[in-house]
């Protein structure tokens, strides 16, 4: 896929503000500071598309981006964060649950982990959430230029092996690193290959 256009939409504080669910939307979310606004801004070609900072917990709203103006990029907010109050923390986890269970339009949730760490118990819960809810996504694996080439495929296997032990069959799985841009462009040729399939079988998201 080409990325012709990438335009900002609007941020939103409730799932119901969202733009008109009328186009396929394809989500990214992760744990803070996984490197998620980095990945977006490689792929769109763009470097200040998304906001990206040191501070974990940055993207606090539901943020919407216009692609080639016919499918929406959407930068949710993180889980688990470590720097917030219990309260805030819950109020980012029913924002997300809430537009992740009820956005119509959402095609698929690209859930990023980091490449560096061994399987994480607040990433495996929220997969395991996933699965459990009938969410459709993928599993991204960020910031690979962190470490030797081998060290990415031996955590990727150990990932691959912790998911095998609730999981018969694994979604799709992706390795990226934001500064070298690599990973993205698959990504992008699932969404565009996912976008013609819909657009052939004349999918509709109106209610």
């Amino acid at each position: 896929m080409i990325i012709k256009t990438a335009t900002f939409v609007k941020s939103s504080g409730k799932w119901q503000d969202c733009p008109e669910a009328n186009l396929p939307e394809y989500a990214f979310i992760g744990r803070s500071n996984v490197g998620k606004s980095s990945l977006i801004n490689a792929m769109m070609n763009h470097k200040d598309l998304a906001k990206t900072s040191q501070t974990p917990g940055k993207t606090q709203l539901i943020n919407h981006f216009l692609v080639n103006e016919n499918w929406y990029l959407t930068d949710l907010p993180g889980y688990g964060y470590a720097k917030v109050s219990k309260s805030l923390r819950k109020d980012f986890e029913k924002l997300i649950t809430n537009y992740i269970l009820n956005r119509r339009n959402l095609v698929n949730l690209f859930v990023l982990v980091d490449s560096r760490h061994n399987p994480q118990k607040i990433d495996l819960e929220f997969i395991q959430w996933c699965g459990e809810s009938g969410v459709p996504f993928s599993i991204v694996f960020t910031k690979s230029d962190k470490l030797k080439p081998g060290e990415v495929i031996k955590n990727f296997e150990n990932y691959k092996s912790e998911l095998h032990k609730t999981w018969e069959d694994l979604p799709e799985l992706y390795i990226t690193s934001a500064e070298k841009k690599t990973g993205g462009d698959e990504i992008l040729k699932f969404i565009d290959t996912t976008n013609d399939f819909l657009t052939q079988n004349s999918v509709s998201f109106d209610e």
